[in-house]
């Protein structure tokens, strides 16, 4: 299944696909039409993946057979990281799986995250592959971590489970996999109908200095 688009009366459920749901060139821009689309039809978001996966992250086999477009291709995923950080509604990631690099960075882009409680770890695995982040990565997770916790996370690769994750802050709740979907529907329910102009501005606003890095 590649990324799919459904919808819970106003709320758009983005399906990121069902295997590790990799970053690759295509599946970026299939995640950016959704988005359009989207911005056009719902009130709510939520994204989620299916089975062992939220995401893990960059195409690191598309960066080694593709130096050369390394910059533009970091560049992409920089932009995606902004649009999510900056959508003008109320944004839930699904965290159905693990969630690694680039993948815990997709989720921590949203405005809130729900964890599948018994299975699967939520990692930045950036300092035991030798990959340092970005200066708009790193402005990213710290916008959205208490710097403990940002110490953590992002100099020791450690791997957290739900109910750990929600006691670091990386998640805001924890739920059973057959629940996850639901439990993130119910967080989004109350929040609907927000002028998305105004959400937009207020939030470009709180998270101007990330977007700036995220730029550069």
């Amino acid at each position: 299944m590649t990324t799919q688009l459904s919808y819970r009366d106003k709320i758009a459920v983005l399906h990121l696909g069902d295997d590790e749901n990799r970053f690759s060139p295509d599946w970026l821009d299939s995640l950016d039409t959704h988005l359009t689309e989207i911005e056009a039809t719902a009130q709510g978001m939520v994204t989620v993946g299916a089975g062992k996966f939220y995401s893990n992250g960059l195409d690191l086999d598309f960066l080694m057979t593709h130096g050369d477009r390394a910059e533009w291709y970091v560049g992409r995923v920089h932009s995606l990281f902004a649009r999510i950080l900056t959508f003008p509604m109320p944004t839930v990631a699904a965290v159905n799986g693990h969630s690694f690099g680039a993948g815990a960075m997709l989720a921590i882009a949203h405005d809130y995250r729900v964890m599948r409680e018994d299975r699967g770890y939520y990692c930045f695995p950036e300092v035991d592959i030798n990959i340092p982040f970005t200066p708009g990565m790193a402005a990213l997770i710290q916008a959205k971590l208490g710097p403990q916790a940002a110490i953590t996370a992002m100099t020791t690769g450690h791997r957290y489970g739900g109910p750990q994750a929600r006691a670091a802050g990386l998640v805001d709740d924890t739920a059973t996999e057959d629940q996850l979907l639901d439990r993130a529907i119910e967080r989004l329910n109350p929040l609907l109908g927000k002028n998305p102009d105004t959400v937009r501005a207020i939030k470009a606003t709180m998270f101007a200095s990330v977007v700036e890095a995220l730029g550069q």
